[in-house]
């Protein structure tokens, strides 16, 4: 399942890959940026997510909106921040690749010269009530943050949520802000994808013709990642928020993204609660009424990602009860696997999913952003059969063995978040109060 596609590096590092497709005159502008949350540090977090706000506020020679002069040429556009990097795409059709390509390249080379102070506190400000309305005053909201605060300690990277401490975003000064972009949004931490109805020839012609002149920025500081030793015993926590029934969360640290294991775990979610004939969904909700919901999947990231179920309660039952029968297929995965039918029911959605992805030229997920991926992450945008293969060699005792050795009692976090008031009769046993989410 082959991608065609060629790459080539400017002379200022920048990376261009072109993937031909005529089928519709529509091309994909994508661009990754080598940075997110991982790169900052205690007491300088939210930068990442800061700067996919400030990317569209203008820059140098387009000091205005970036959405409106690519959606009056008839192009959608966007972009995302994770902890391990930074996106912006454009799908335009053919007739705007030029306006679609100076526009990105301004941002990358143009944008400190229009980085105002009033730009810079209107869009903190918008980032401080995104994190209000998305995490502080929505239900369940600050749950992940307490789980990646507890399975990670506070000096490593993925221990703060992509969003930012407001703490941090409030003290940010503008200076910093300049040094970290000037650090990360350069040619050299970057690669660009160019996917549609465009030839190759003329796709590098005009990316050389737009970001050339931008100078390569210094080489980014290596991330440091402290090893997170072995628990050894389960933290079991307690929160309670304006909620209306209680929810478990269970959290296992797991395998990074490509690593041995992360395929394992990836197929496994699938097995255990994707879809009605799932066991976590058979067990939990559909035979014992007992929960209203549940989920489980592997978040893969690029050094370490994290396994995790999730399941509400439903009305008048505990998240104990949850637990004890979660906990129980857990064991039974461990000791039996999957059988093989649910191997293969569990492959094929995978490789549907997969092949899926690969329908689009652009937008979240679409070709050119997978090209992206694999460039960055391994070095090598035509990956998608070593990708795929994967998960079409897997069979059930290495599923087996990846429930066996990742999701151990021990090594777990187990949150119980439940309506304020009604921790005694709902929550987890054993569970420890937390005191304070930032």
């Amino acid at each position: 399942m082959r991608v065609l596609c060629e790459k080539r590096t400017l002379d200022n590092g920048l990376d261009v890959i072109v993937h031909e497709d005529q089928n519709c005159p529509i091309v994909a502008v994508n661009l990754w940026y080598h940075v997110g949350s991982k790169n900052e540090r205690p007491g300088l977090t939210g930068f990442a997510h800061l700067f996919e706000h400030l990317m569209f506020e203008g820059s140098a020679h387009h000091n205005s909106g970036y959405f409106q002069p690519l959606q009056e040429a008839g192009g959608a556009l966007n972009g995302s921040t994770n902890a391990d990097r930074t996106n912006y795409w454009q799908t335009v059709p053919t007739s705007a690749i030029d306006r679609a390509l100076w526009m990105e390249s301004d941002r990358m080379g143009y944008l400190l010269p229009a980085l105002t102070r009033e730009k810079f506190d209107t869009q903190r400000q918008v980032v401080l009530n995104e994190r209000r309305q998305n995490y502080e005053n929505r239900p369940y909201g600050l749950a992940p943050m307490v789980v990646m605060a507890t399975l990670y300690p506070p000096e490593h990277p993925y221990h703060w949520m992509t969003i930012g401490a407001p703490e941090d975003l409030r003290a940010a000064s503008l200076d910093a802000v300049r040094q970290f972009f000037e650090t990360y949004y350069h040619p050299g931490n970057a690669s660009l994808t160019l996917a549609g109805a465009i030839a190759p020839d003329r796709a590098f012609e005009l990316a050389q013709r737009y970001f050339k002149e931008i100078p390569n920025g210094p080489t980014p500081p290596p991330v440091t990642w402290p090893d997170v030793p072995a628990a050894h015993v389960e933290r079991r926590l307690l929160l309670e928020d304006q909620v209306e029934l209680p929810r478990l969360y269970l959290a296992w640290p797991a395998p990074a993204l490509f690593a041995p294991g992360d395929a394992e775990l990836d197929v496994l979610g699938e097995i255990l609660a994707a879809g009605k004939s799932s066991r976590l969904y058979r067990q939990l909700v559909h035979d014992r009424r007992i929960a209203v919901d549940v989920g489980a999947s592997q978040a893969s990231r690029e050094h370490s990602g994290v396994f995790s179920v999730v399941a509400t309660a439903a009305p008048g039952h505990s998240l104990s009860e949850l637990e004890a029968v979660v906990a129980d297929e857990l064991a039974r995965m461990a000791a039996d696997g999957p059988s093989d039918d649910e191997v293969e029911r569990a492959r094929t959605t995978v490789e549907a999913d997969f092949v899926y992805r690969l329908q689009t030229v652009g937008g979240f997920g679409g070709k050119a952003d997978q090209l992206n991926a694999y460039n960055v992450f391994k070095g090598n945008p035509d990956y998608f059969d070593a990708d795929l293969t994967r998960y079409t060699t897997l069979d059930a005792e290495r599923i087996r063995a990846a429930a066996a050795t990742y999701l151990r009692v021990t090594e777990r976090v187990a949150l119980g978040v439940v309506p304020r008031g009604q921790a005694a009769p709902l929550a987890l046993a054993g569970a420890t109060p937390v005191k304070e989410v930032s």
